[in-house]
């Protein structure tokens, strides 16, 4: 069960990398949808997020129940510069830091994916749930990536 799952989120690295090549500094940094975050913003966010998410399944993995703690999302949009910053370059720390994570993943024993921690707001979490957890948040913000590219009249042709 685990190797399927860490397979799947290896290859979140390249998924997020593919579904932002080919758009210009300009429609990464565009509002296709006012209101909401830009596909920069969002990569940007993906990237942030998932080096939380793995620095959360390091501590689990090496630490007896460790606290986790949240993030304000919206405020480190805000307040790092999501807009400015080069979203090919978090593109690529977020595919890098999925390889390295993965790496560490392929070595634990199937038990390991029962060890806890305990999130300040959401209470008790396994690694195995936070494993599927980055899976899913990656999943969840392609679509709008997707859909903010076709708006963009930029659809990834499959």
């Amino acid at each position: 069960m685990a190797d399927a799952k860490i397979e799947t989120y290896r290859q979140g690295g390249k998924l997020l990398d593919s579904a932002i090549a080919g758009l210009s500094l300009a429609e990464l940094r565009a509002y296709p949808v006012p209101k909401t975050w830009s596909i920069a913003e969002i990569t940007l966010h993906l990237m942030d997020s998932d080096l939380v998410l793995s620095d959360r399944m390091k501590r689990m993995i090496a630490e007896d129940n460790p606290t986790l703690i949240g993030f304000d999302e919206s405020a480190f949009a805000k307040n790092l510069f999501y807009n400015r910053l080069d979203p090919h370059a978090a593109a690529d720390i977020f595919n890098r830091n999925r390889l390295f994570m993965s790496s560490i993943l392929e070595h634990l024993p199937e038990t390991a994916y029962q060890r806890v921690g305990t999130h300040n707001q959401r209470g008790k979490i396994t690694l195995g749930a936070m494993l599927q957890t980055c899976i899913d948040h990656l999943e969840h913000h392609i679509k709008f990536i997707l859909h903010k590219r076709q708006l963009l009249g930029k659809p990834i042709r499959r």
